[in-house]
């Protein structure tokens, strides 16, 4: 398989998940908030000082459908974690010895 094809096809899979099975991902409490409700702290929490941000909750403020919110924050979430890659693979990778 060509190198360009395969990163293609890395991505349309990549987006295909961050964009729609992310929706379908379990809404149970992660392990810290489990075992805070089980032990008893869980009422001392405070909220997140960026619980009010662009996008909290796993979602896009503002949209109001919950699967295109979804959606479209595991896509961004995407887009944005390949740029800092990108841009620290450019940072980082070896120049050549011209």
């Amino acid at each position: 398989m060509k190198t360009k094809n395969f990163y293609i096809l890395a991505l349309f899979a990549t987006l295909l998940l961050a964009g729609g099975v992310s929706y379908y991902a379990s809404s149970s409490p992660d392990g810290l908030e489990k075992v805070a409700e089980d032990i008893g702290f869980i009422e001392q929490a405070k909220p997140n000082t960026n619980s009010e941000g662009f996008l909290a909750d796993y979602g896009v403020k503002g949209l109001k459908n919950e699967r295109l919110s979804v959606g479209a924050a595991g896509i961004m979430g995407v887009a944005a974690t390949g740029a800092v890659s990108w841009g620290l693979f450019l940072l980082l990778r070896r120049k050549d010895a011209k």
